[in-house]
């Protein structure tokens, strides 16, 4: 199975790159892609959980848990939540912690590298 690497940079409302490259993730599951979403400044803030949006506006927090059902492995780096006053208790079930070294492996081993 095909692997790709999804980095998101930005933070989850503002912009529309991370819900983007979730929607984008969400494809791939469709097609039978094993899925690494690492995320980076501001974006680690897609996976805080307890997200409250407005009606019919989209909410990472759940696309999150969707694509963590479907396996996909979801990284927030671990010096960019902690710059930012960020712990492990906000984050949402099934997120990991990652460091450089982690994300350095994870280009080394997928066929794909996308960056939002």
């Amino acid at each position: 199975m095909e692997k790709i690497t999804i980095i998101i940079n930005d933070p989850p409302y503002g912009t529309e790159k991370a819900w983007n490259a979730l929607r984008y993730a969400q494809a791939l599951c469709l097609v039978q892609t094993e899925i690494n979403i690492f995320l980076l400044a501001d974006a680690i803030f897609c996976a805080k959980k307890g997200q409250i949006t407005p009606a019919g506006y989209y909410n990472l927090e759940n696309m999150l848990r969707e694509l963590i059902d479907r396996g996909a492995k979801v990284k927030a780096c671990g010096t960019c939540m902690k710059s930012r006053g960020m712990n492990t208790e906000e984050l949402l079930e099934g997120v990991e912690i990652g460091k450089m070294l982690d994300l350095a492996n994870w280009t080394r081993e997928s066929q794909k590298v996308i960056t939002f």
